[in-house]
């Protein structure tokens, strides 16, 4: 298991002709249960930004390790999406798709950058999607 925290930022490639758009800080905070089905390691999370915006949401991610103690790791998620005042993303449930490369220190600790989109998949009437891009750091628990 390991806890996770970061920071960077949202709405990265910012459409104007929506309301709200345009990038903004945020910071995020999971908690990844370790490889708990098969390779597939669950996780919960939550993010907020400057404009008021709060994502909570679950799924799940798996590790690939390549040499010199580099990991990438894709993940999926789902979660319900309050916009604040920034864009409005069409729906309250949105999905969350991406990955991160992280460096693995010899104390399991990691540093990385993630880089994620997310969107609601057509499930509501407007879908602008948004990037977001974060630094890691994930620690052992």
């Amino acid at each position: 298991p390991r806890v996770v925290i970061g920071g960077g930022a949202f709405d990265i490639l910012p459409n104007y002709k929506h309301a709200g758009s345009g990038v903004t800080g945020l910071a995020l905070s999971e908690f990844r249960f370790g490889d708990q089905l098969w390779i597939f390691s669950p996780f919960v999370g939550v993010f907020g930004t400057g404009k008021g915006a709060v994502y909570t949401y679950v799924g799940f991610g798996f590790d690939i390790h390549i040499p010199y103690n580099f990991i990438i790791t894709p993940s999926f998620a789902g979660g319900y999406f309050n916009g604040g005042r920034g864009i409005d993303l069409g729906y309250y449930w949105e999905f969350r798709s991406g990955a991160e490369l992280d460096y693995r220190f010899a104390d399991d600790r990691r540093l990385g950058v993630g880089f994620y989109h997310i969107s609601n998949a057509g499930l509501g009437v407007h879908n602008p999607g948004v990037e977001l891009v974060n630094v890691i750091l994930t620690a052992p628990f």
